[in-house]
């Protein structure tokens, strides 16, 4: 068996390079004054310059504000994965994932910095089955900054990130590195507690197999909403 790994293991990368676009909105909507919130999320990610199906997430969840600077966030995201790219899956497939995460919000001088934890237990559906699912864990670590523009009465600004996956569990074999993100956006504060960002994203994604390494150049079109709710 260990032999067989190796084997596997030596296979030259397949490389497979996609332009896809993704449209998303996040929302973290405190409730009633309190520390308690509500995370509402929905994204739209398209294939092939926007005209097939890449997947559709929908994530909520719950938010408490430990302090001023700390967010902690438990909740539930479902994911339906399509065919697309020269190396696909065998059918489209839905996955089922819980996730915790800690948000660590800071400053220096005008400038955002943002790190994110995020654990999620995932089940995933098999493309040869409607009933068969495959369990794994996954960790990401995201830094992100704000850096405000010196135009457009600071209502501008420049929101860049990088997120690292990583597999772990007894069902992953060959991709323990899952996949990074890395993005750069033109971002613009809206009335109502709301932003606007228009960006790009390069993603390399590995698959299940180890062989094939996807390069997907993204656009992204995101509202970001703090509007809380009251009665």
């Amino acid at each position: 068996m260990k032999f067989l790994l190796i084997i596997l293991a030596a296979l030259p990368l397949l490389a497979d390079s996609n332009a896809n676009a993704w449209f998303m909105y996040f929302g973290d909507h405190q409730i009633n004054n309190s520390k308690w919130g509500a995370h509402l999320e929905g994204q739209w990610r398209r294939a092939n310059l926007g005209t097939q199906w890449q997947q559709l997430l929908l994530r909520p969840a719950l938010n408490y504000q430990f302090n001023p600077h700390i967010m902690l966030t438990g909740g539930y995201g479902f994911v339906q994965t399509h065919r697309y790219g020269d190396y696909p899956a065998k059918s489209a497939f839905p996955e089922h994932r819980f996730y915790e995460q800690a948000q660590i919000a800071s400053k220096w001088r005008s400038t955002e910095i943002t790190n994110r934890l995020r654990l999620e237990q995932r089940n995933i559906g098999q493309p040869t089955s409607t009933s068969s699912y495959r369990y794994e864990n996954r960790f990401r670590y995201m830094l992100r900054t704000n850096v405000p523009l010196p135009f457009g009465e600071n209502k501008y600004y420049l929101g860049i990130y990088d997120e690292y996956f990583v597999n772990f569990g007894k069902n992953v074999a060959f991709n323990t590195f899952d996949q990074n993100r890395a993005y750069i956006a033109l971002g613009k504060k809206l009335p109502h507690q709301t932003r606007l960002e228009v960006g790009f994203m390069e993603q390399t994604l590995q698959h299940r197999d180890g062989r094939v390494m996807e390069h997907n150049h993204t656009l992204q079109i995101a509202i970001y909403s703090k509007l809380p709710f009251h009665h």
